[in-house]
């Protein structure tokens, strides 16, 4: 008959095996990303603790620093569900209304866009020409966010009517910056440190811009080309704020996580509107509509981040309490469906 000291043993050394066959299981998946590569930062959060923080590969190849969990990627797009967290706080404080014309905030849009509203914006219902595809095919200095807003003031077309169906738009989320610019009087930079940021804890995380902070702890975007890691750091669109100005680690964005629970930073009421499909998506692959910021596919909320050299992706199974931030600094693999199969190993089904 064993003892109560053996079975005890039996118990901690089984459980030990299991977290060890987890870790190792983790480190299989991530294999593409270890070495003297560009890297990523992993991080899973399930009921509120960081079961697996980690990093692999190198933030910056040419001084030969290995990536961190206080490295800071560029998030790209991840950076939108922030800069519609800024929009539904100001509309909590009654600084504006989601139900706004846009037009009342940035009177030089073309009048034929006079019916967008906040909210549409928002998730993807404007309508707006693509500003990429605006630009003048020689551009080679980086454009502005006033250059956003003066290619879209002189663009009179769309692709629908407002709020009539979904197109992503990069430059909605561009003219939303303006707009928090000009209800709150604050710079965009400023106003995310001063209101999301520094409450929440996110202590190295900032919009980065020419001529302002450095970006601690920075990783540098790397592509592959013909075999080989070349610096891929920036590009003509990399100036842009509201779409993808954001450079976070995933220690800051466990802070970020956890205020998505509760009423810390938004209400229950903006939180749920963040979530909610407010647009429906169709004919894209795990998909089924829009929130603020936020995809939806059934139970799970996600976002995905690209731009040069960096990919990058949250998912949350809200109702499980589980999330996956993966972020990387190189163009190749994209990492959602890695993160995803992460994240199944610790919600033990399917999403």
């Amino acid at each position: 008959m064993r003892t109560f000291t053996s079975l005890l043993a039996l118990l901690l050394c089984t459980a030990v095996r299991a977290a060890t066959s987890g870790t190792a299981d983790v480190d299989a998946m991530m294999k593409a990303y270890q070495g003297d590569v560009p890297g990523a930062s992993l991080l899973v959060i399930k009921d509120g603790k960081a079961v697996v923080r980690r990093s692999y590969g190198l933030a910056n190849l040419e001084s030969h620093e290995a990536a961190t969990p206080a490295t800071n990627y560029r998030l790209a797009s991840v950076s939108k569900q922030f800069t519609a967290a800024g929009i539904l706080l100001l509309s909590e404080r009654g600084k504006l209304s989601l139900d706004d014309r846009v037009r009342r905030w940035l009177p030089e849009l073309n009048a034929t866009h006079d019916a967008i509203t906040i909210r549409q914006l928002l998730d993807h219902s404007g309508g707006l020409i693509d500003y990429e595809d605006l630009m003048p095919t020689d551009t080679t200095e980086q454009i502005s966010d006033a250059g956003v807003l003066k290619l879209l003031a002189a663009e009179p077309r769309a692709y629908f009517a407002p709020g009539t169906s979904y197109r992503y738009s990069n430059g909605g989320y561009v003219l939303l910056g303006l707009i928090i610019e000009r209800a709150s009087g604050q710079a965009l930079p400023d106003f995310l440190r001063q209101n999301i940021f520094q409450p929440l804890g996110m202590t190295h995380t900032l919009l980065y811009q020419r001529g302002g902070p450095d970006v601690p702890n920075r990783a540098y975007g790397y592509s592959d080309e013909n075999g080989h890691w070349l610096r891929t750091d920036q590009s003509t669109t990399s100036a842009t704020r509201g779409d993808g100005g954001i450079y976070s680690s995933i220690d800051d964005m466990a802070k970020w996580d956890a205020a998505l629970y509760d009423h810390r930073l938004l209400s229950d009421a903006s939180r749920n509107a963040a979530f909610s499909a407010q647009n429906k998506v169709t004919g894209e692959e795990d998909v089924d509509g829009y929130g603020f910021g936020w995809r939806i596919h059934g139970d799970v909320r996600w976002h995905s981040g690209e731009t040069m050299g960096f990919r990058n992706v949250i998912i949350r199974w809200p109702k499980q309490h589980l999330t996956v931030v993966m972020l990387t600094n190189r163009n190749d693999p994209e990492p959602y469906r890695t993160a995803l199969a992460i994240g199944q190993q610790f919600l033990g089904a399917k999403p």
